[in-house]
């Protein structure tokens, strides 16, 4: 059987390719260009089989992705960190390097990386705008902090000017960043399947039109995370053991490696919750009055509501405020 392992090294200009075989291993550049690309794979239906693996490098895949949902491939996007972690005690990088570490990775566990799946024209839409979104978010977080700097300069006459700029670019990214969400809104409202599953999550106290949107692209509308406990490993909020024999042992505690966008709009969440009168609110004073951390009990208020949200995807029925549910009061 004629099998080809393709490991791909993305940048935001060229792609540095690894071609393995069982008989010899070559290495190729090529611009990161849709045409180019196509042109690439259209030499490789020789092979029986052809494995593709790569990084998840964000924006700088989507003309990857574009090509690839053409061609029947095997396609695998790791986790960078997956990757670092697997390599054990290396020395030295370069493009090149990396992408045969990348073949050399997949051909050894493939059988533990779920295969990509091209996403419906309304998830793309959805994943561009909020990468937008986020890139806005971030200079208007940067412009406020600025703003407050300005305070020294007033000696030597600037401050009022740099507060004037400060501020029009501070409305322009609002105004960018209303638009943005809008437009995101819209994309949900013309999809019915992503309409309905909107709803339902956000019937779910802490639940708003951020976490939403961030739940749907990361699990690539619950294709690529598809169970409460999957979601909540991804976000951190799960505690694992920290024990070796009987002279080593701590207390439970989440793991570091997580979605951190995800796990602070999580939180966010779950302090909105715990503001008003619904059953997680209670849940959480009640808790608290048991003499619980009160961090211990909004990350387990975090984890109870990536449950809800499976459940009342599964049940198709919104989510009810003081229904004997066990999830919400248990």
């Amino acid at each position: 059987m004629k099998k080809l392992i393709i490991g791909i090294d993305i940048s935001a200009e060229t792609l540095d390719i690894c071609l393995k075989t069982d008989l010899e291993e070559r290495y190729e550049v090529i611009e990161n260009e849709i045409s180019v690309i196509k042109k690439f794979f259209k030499s490789f239906k020789i092979y029986e089989e052809v494995v593709v693996a790569m990084e998840n490098t964000g924006r700088y895949n989507w003309n990857l992705y574009e090509v690839l949902e053409h061609f029947e491939f095997k396609v695998y996007v790791i986790n960078p960190l997956h990757l670092k972690k697997s390599l054990g005690l290396s020395r030295g990088k370069n493009d090149k390097i990396d992408a045969s570490r990348i073949a050399h990775f997949i051909e050894r566990n493939s059988g533990d990386i779920e295969l990509w799946k091209p996403s419906s024209e309304s998830m793309k839409k959805l994943k561009v705008l909020l990468t937008e979104r986020k890139s806005k978010v971030k200079l208007k977080s940067s412009l406020l902090q600025q703003k407050k700097n300005y305070k020294c300069t007033k000696a030597i006459g600037l401050e009022k000017m740099l507060l004037k700029i400060n501020e029009k670019e501070i409305k322009l990214l609002t105004d960018h960043i209303k638009f943005l969400e809008q437009e995101m809104e819209k994309v949900i409202k013309m999809d019915a399947e992503l309409k309905e599953k909107s709803g339902l999550m956000q019937s779910i106290p802490g639940v708003g039109k951020v976490l939403t949107w961030m739940i749907l692209a990361k699990t690539d509308n619950f294709q690529m995370i598809d169970s409460a406990r999957k979601l909540a490993c991804y976000s951190g909020v799960v505690p694992f053991d920290h024990q070796s024999g009987t002279s080593l042992r701590y207390r439970p505690k989440v793991s570091p490696y997580a979605d951190k966008s995800l796990k602070s709009t999580l939180h966010l969440g779950a302090m909105s919750v715990v503001k008003l009168d619904n059953d997680l609110s209670k849940y959480y004073q009640r808790k608290v009055l048991e003499g619980k951390n009160k961090m211990l009990v909004l990350n387990n208020i975090r984890n109870k509501i990536i449950h809800l949200i499976f459940a009342v995807l599964k049940s198709g029925k919104k989510y009810e405020n003081n229904y004997q549910n066990s999830l919400a009061v248990s």
